[in-house]
């Protein structure tokens, strides 16, 4: 019992019958037979193989998908389903296989850029190295341009992503590359510089769209973004000259409209103002007319049926309100030398506010 103890102790430390003294070494001794291994030690050995296998059936069983992930399980090399994020039961021992992949994550494709990976303080930094192989671009009229930007997509079915194209990102970026050279060639520089990114940057995205889902390998574009558009270093303050001039021409535009925006109202509301007084003066003078065409159609009437009367009321309205109006009267007598004051309507008048006597 004594030599089976030493023999495990022996195993158990690294020492081996080969590490023992050999005959005619200077240990000395006669080389002893390899320790045979009893029934209850092969006993032990099995129950512990049995329990680390036992044990790793059971861990391989369960698996967890993570909230942003999907998982393909496969058995015997088989896709046999689609998991969602949560803890799931497989075959153990190899016989069901699981790739996860990140679905509901929005990833990005950069172009003529890198963004520098280990920035701890919350900022966005980006390499120093250019991309003039992916960045540079010849425009409609013929001028070079430095584009830069950003393919957002996403994973939206996992199997054809997985199985349905050997390099699928890879072929993402050869497309981006391709539809971004051909939508910029097809305009002039002075576009793609100002007016025109929007419209370039939908255009591609639809375009990349139509080519993924010609491919079906399951990729999903959710935005193309241009970054930054801007000529070659060596031409770049010839472009600014010209945008400069570009913005004055804006300015004045803009100062132009503003002022006619003021001046046209203005003169719109005074046209307005002179019209409306002309058309209540047209209205004044027609009423008054009429009110006058009715007086005397009224007076007219009773002229026929009373005429004596009518004809000395209508002497003596007219002679209180004109008599008031002329002053003194004068009656000159022949063969009188001096003039007689006959009526003195004028002392008659009672005195105004302020007036003498």
């Amino acid at each position: 019992m004594s030599k089976d103890k030493n023999w495990i102790e022996e195993i158990l430390t690294g020492k081996g019958w080969h590490e023992r003294p050999q005959p005619g070494s200077r240990g000395g001794g006669a080389r002893r037979p390899p320790p045979q291994i009893t029934p209850g030690q092969s006993r032990m050995l099995a129950g512990g193989a049995a329990v680390a296998v036992l044990l790793w059936g059971v861990l391989s069983c369960f698996y967890t998908v993570q909230p942003e992930e999907q998982a393909v399980v496969k058995r015997f090399g088989s896709v046999i389903g689609i998991t969602d994020p949560g803890l799931h039961f497989r075959l153990p021992f190899g016989i069901d296989t699981v790739q996860k992949v990140a679905t509901a994550r929005v990833l990005k494709q950069e172009f003529g850029f890198r963004t520098a990976d280990g920035t701890n303080d919350g900022r966005t930094r980006f390499t120093d190295r250019n991309f003039p192989e992916e960045s540079l671009m010849l425009t409609g009229d013929l001028n070079i341009i430095q584009v830069e930007w950003v393919v957002q997509y996403r994973i939206r079915d996992p199997i054809q992503y997985l199985y349905g194209m050997r390099e699928p990102t890879r072929t993402l970026r050869d497309l981006s590359e391709s539809v971004m050279r051909r939508v910029v060639g097809n305009r002039i520089g002075s576009e793609v510089l100002t007016v025109g990114r929007v419209e370039i940057a939908n255009n591609a995205r639809d375009e990349i769209q139509a080519a993924m889902d010609s491919y079906e390998n399951g990729i999903q574009i959710i935005t193309v973004e241009l970054q930054d558009v801007v000529p070659p270093p060596r031409v770049q303050p010839a472009f600014n000259e010209v945008n400069e001039a570009r913005q004055e021409l804006e300015r004045m535009v803009n100062e132009a409209n503003k002022q006619a925006n003021q001046a046209i109202p203005r003169a719109q509301g005074e046209a307005n103002r002179l019209i409306a007084e002309a058309e209540g003066y047209a209205t004044e003078r027609v009423n008054r007319a009429l009110g006058e065409t009715a007086r005397f159609d009224a007076v007219l009437a009773e002229y026929r049926s009373v005429p004596e009367v009518t004809r000395s009321r209508l002497f003596l309205e007219t002679m209180n309100e004109t008599l008031p109006r002329i002053g003194s009267v004068i009656v000159v007598q022949d063969g009188q030398v001096p003039p007689l004051p006959l009526l003195n309507l004028r002392d008659a008048q009672p005195t105004r506010a302020g007036g003498g006597e």
